[in-house]
């Protein structure tokens, strides 16, 4: 069985997500079982080199993952012929000039998202794409979630008849430092370091709900800085000057309507992390990141509201789970899988590309400025 090689210049895999969705269970699972295999009977290889400003942390990435290859000389890494992927998943900030530097380069772009911390860069890095006649793509990962693989598959078949509205709840509470460790770096609580729920998050919400429910048209948004002082990695407070929680509604293609919170500063009590209730006509469905159940019209109980007595009603035995009918993988290994496959011209078109993250980008600007201007913001269409 014929090989085929595509070298990948991994930027910013020392992070959190760089390390562990992208390197360890994306790449490097995909070489350690060989390949992604083509339909024409080839296997097509990740051939990464791990680029970063730390030598001996990359080295060591390299030796516990197999990876064969290191720089801290990205200037090089994007000069050498032989690796034509640039990926990067460093710091938002930085993100449109490396990706810029990249197609300059004429290296094809798969980034983390957000794609850049403003509209103008992440519209100018999609055109400079488009442009140069590279292949490029924007990670989307909770697209690949078996949850959302599920209920979209649920409002496929018609179950819910026509959608009403969304809910969704994110979040988890983030320590603040003091009293047990953040399990999130300081930057995210920074506005100099490209941090903040709502650029983080909203670019997420749009994804999701423009490929689940229906494009996004406009947006309301409330974001809050909950707690104003937290600890950094060097033990010393900080002031946290972005908003750590964001309370949005959005209105969708085909008056649905949708409601996400989004917070760092919140303790769980539902089923996951991110959860989405989605009521229709004819059923209703809610979905985890990993879990799907469905009530149908049927089914639904008829409550009478009494607050003098106990409820009688036990809400969520009336609710059925959508079975496990395929193999879920890891929703970064999935996609990068489909990328790989796009590369290698297998898959014609990419839907995710740097377009759809200059979208993702859009919502986020508009959340914020909703915020500072207290009113609904309706969103352009943006033209590649």
């Amino acid at each position: 069985m014929a090989e085929r090689r595509i070298g990948i210049i991994m930027n910013g895999v020392t992070g959190r997500m760089g390390t562990n969705q992208h390197l360890v269970r994306s790449i490097a699972a995909i070489r350690a079982e060989g390949g992604v295999r083509l339909a024409n009977g080839e296997r097509l290889m990740p051939d990464p080199v791990l680029v970063g400003r730390n030598a001996e942390r990359l080295r060591a990435l390299a030796r516990a993952n197999g990876v064969e290859r290191t720089s801290t000389d990205l200037d090089a890494c994007l000069a050498d012929a032989r690796d034509e992927l640039f990926f990067d998943a460093a710091t938002t900030q930085m993100r449109a000039g490396l990706v810029r530097r990249a197609i300059a380069a004429g290296k094809h772009i798969y980034v983390e998202k957000p794609s850049a911390d403003n509209l103008a860069d992440a519209l100018e890095v999609a055109r400079l794409a488009a442009r140069a006649g590279i292949k490029h793509g924007v990670v989307q990962d909770k697209l690949f979630l078996p949850g959302l693989r599920k209920l979209k598959m649920v409002i496929g078949s018609g179950f819910l008849g026509r959608i009403c509205s969304v809910r969704g709840e994110f979040g988890y509470w983030v320590f603040e430092g003091d009293l047990q460790p953040a399990q999130r770096p300081s930057w995210n609580y920074k506005a100099a370091e490209g941090g903040g729920i709502i650029l983080d998050m909203l670019c997420h919400w749009r994804y999701v709900l423009d490929n689940t429910f229906g494009a996004v048209r406009s947006v309301s948004c409330l974001g809050a800085t909950h707690i104003p002082e937290r600890i950094g990695e060097d033990g010393r407070p900080y002031t946290a000057d972005v908003d750590d929680a964001a309370y949005a509604t959005f209105q969708l293609e085909g008056g649905i309507v949708a409601q996400i919170n989004s917070s760092w500063v919140t303790r769980v009590r539902r089923d996951d992390l991110a959860v989405f209730h989605v009521d229709g006509t004819h059923g209703s469905a809610v979905a985890g990141l990993q879990k799907c159940w469905t009530q149908s019209r049927v089914n639904t109980p008829k409550p009478v509201w009494n607050p003098d007595i106990p409820q009688p009603i036990d809400f969520l035995a009336g609710w059925q789970e959508v079975p496990n009918t395929q193999d879920y993988p890891n929703g970064f290994r999935a996609q990068w899988e489909l990328f790989l496959r796009h590369l290698a011209g297998e898959v014609p078109s990419f839907p995710w590309d740097l377009m759809a993250g200059a979208r993702g980008v859009q919502l986020a600007e508009a959340g914020l400025r909703s915020w500072r201007e207290r009113r609904w913001i309706d969103l352009e269409p943006l033209a590649a």
